[in-house]
């Protein structure tokens, strides 16, 4: 809410710091509060059927909520289009595979991986970033093209969003595959 106030202010010419500080301490709160709560939970072996369920959701939602926000507000920086397109899908695309295990009725094991985990974190510095920084205009050159330094956690961050989702889909892949569902039947045996 706080960073929605803060990009009205912007728009208005008189952008309200104290919105902006606000909106970051909220987002550091909720996220430092969600990888305390995760190691408490994996320290102490403290882990819940529902937990395993709500944890992964209350991830999406924060970072979704800010990586949105800051892609249609008017901060002093935007993510560009393709980044919120890109977390978007790849999280629609493993959901869709859940579903459609589900329907197979079969279980579906996903569980999280270290570039998953790479993608999540690198996903809150780019948001963190994008917060704290109010000018993006120190550049620098790679491969050639001029890179704005904001550009650079986002990208970051969307290299292992992808990669990320690309793992995840060859992992349901495999699990239908070993399950027989990707070998060839006659239409009478689906029917």
């Amino acid at each position: 809410m706080m960073a929605l106030y803060y990009g009205r202010s912007v728009a208005h010419g008189a952008p309200d710091e104290t919105m902006r500080w606000a909106a970051i301490v909220v987002f550091v709160i909720a996220a430092a509060s969600d990888g305390v709560d995760g190691y408490i939970a994996r320290r102490y072996n403290q882990m819940s059927k529902l937990g395993v369920i709500l944890d992964p959701i209350a991830d999406k939602g924060l970072l979704l909520a800010g990586i949105i926000t800051l892609s249609v507000s008017n901060w002093h920086y935007e993510f560009p289009v393709w980044f919120p397109v890109l977390v978007i899908a790849r999280d629609a695309v493993i959901v869709i595979g859940a579903v459609i295990f589900r329907v197979l009725n079969e279980e579906f094991k996903i569980s999280p991986s270290w570039m998953g985990k790479t993608s999540t974190v690198a996903q809150m510095v780019a948001i963190g970033f994008a917060m704290l920084l109010t000018t993006n205009t120190w550049k620098t050159r790679v491969i050639g093209v001029d890179v704005a330094f904001l550009d650079l956690p986002v990208v970051v961050a969307g290299f292992f969003t992808l990669v990320s989702g690309l793992g995840y889909v060859r992992s349901g892949l495999a699990q239908m595959h070993a399950k027989g569902h990707g070998e060839p039947q006659k239409p009478e045996d689906i029917l």
